[in-house]
């Protein structure tokens, strides 16, 4: 069997602005992954979008059709996705004790975090195969020059091989390859993912700024999709490393329970204005019911799954059609 595992990561520990840095693998086997990159290449040419999924660009609705489909695609495939959370303070000060400079801190995090995640995916494939039939794993880490500077590639490969061997694992690393996220779509996934996951730890949905909007509506429209919401909390697993030999797992059901209730609140809050509005003027078309309630254009599609819920069709109807 073949199984194959995407990296990337969000924000650097050596950016001193961040309180912490995020370290994400998506892994999954390669029929699993080339039907998922399938179903998204359709969603993308149905959309009439070949623009990258990239969450921190997303700043507009509209495209919101074409996340919510890739997304409620992705989580409703057979799919493990790790994420780490590294305290940057932490780190600093462990590198402190042994008197590490911030290259050298960054260069050994290069290779300890991956390697722990990618073990978090290989470490039990039981539920795919059995325990003689040996995995071959190929693994995927964005383009990035300060991985070729530490020949990340290789030693990515002699690390979990002895991991492997050490555990008496069932697994062989194969091949690491530097891959350009705009030809790839499974590290699109894993980038959008990262940024959702950072948005609700962060609680940027608190901020009333027109992209914090946009973002938290399609994150809430994905969730309440099907049984989205339950296969998030089943199919996502975060870690935090905070300067112990152990990680700490981190349930994500804490994060997104405050989330839902602060969506649900604003969106209660808007659709009364709606109602009120249209009350005094039934026949008002929408783009005169946008500019009443000062949204920009950029925030359409979110008026549009309003007017949907208030009338009883459903707030993503126009979404999963």
């Amino acid at each position: 069997m073949n199984y194959l595992i995407y990296f990337d990561e969000s924000n650097k520990i050596d950016q001193f602005n961040k309180e912490f840095s995020y370290y994400g693998a998506y892994g999954g086997t390669d029929t699993s992954l080339a039907s998922i990159v399938k179903k998204v290449n359709q969603i993308n040419k149905e959309s009439k979008s070949k623009s990258e999924l990239h969450f921190r660009e997303y700043t507009k609705d509209r495209h919101i059709k074409k996340y919510f489909k890739t997304l409620h695609t992705v989580i409703n495939e057979n799919i493990r996705i790790n994420i780490l959370i590294v305290n940057n303070e932490d780190a600093f000060k462990s590198s402190s004790k042994i008197k590490l400079n911030t290259e050298e801190l960054r260069e050994l995090f290069y290779i300890k975090i991956p390697e722990r995640l990618f073990y978090g995916l290989t470490r039990d494939f039981s539920h795919l195969v059995s325990a003689e039939e040996l995995v071959n794993v190929k693994i995927k880490i964005d383009q990035n020059y300060e991985y070729d500077k530490i020949d990340l590639n290789k030693k990515l490969i002699e690390q979990m091989n002895a991991h492997s061997a050490y555990r008496n694992k069932n697994y062989r690393v194969r091949k690491v390859i530097s891959q350009d996220s705009e030809r790839s779509i499974p590290l699109q996934i894993i980038d959008t993912f990262i940024g959702i996951v950072v948005f609700l730890l962060e609680k940027s949905y608190l901020t009333s700024s027109d992209v914090s909007i946009i973002k938290s509506d399609l994150i809430y429209r994905f969730l309440i999709e099907g049984d989205n919401l339950v296969r998030f909390q089943n199919q996502i697993r975060l870690f935090e490393w905070t300067g112990q030999e152990e990680l700490k797992q981190v349930n994500i059901s804490e994060h997104l329970s405050p989330f839902m209730v602060h969506k649900t609140d604003f969106d209660i809050s808007e659709m009364v204005k709606i109602q009120e509005i249209l009350l005094h003027n039934p026949t008002m078309d929408t783009k005169k019911l946008r500019e009443t309630l000062g949204y920009p254009n950029t925030m359409l599609r979110l008026l549009l799954g309003y007017r949907d819920q208030i009338t009883g069709k459903g707030r993503n109807t126009f979404l999963v059609n």
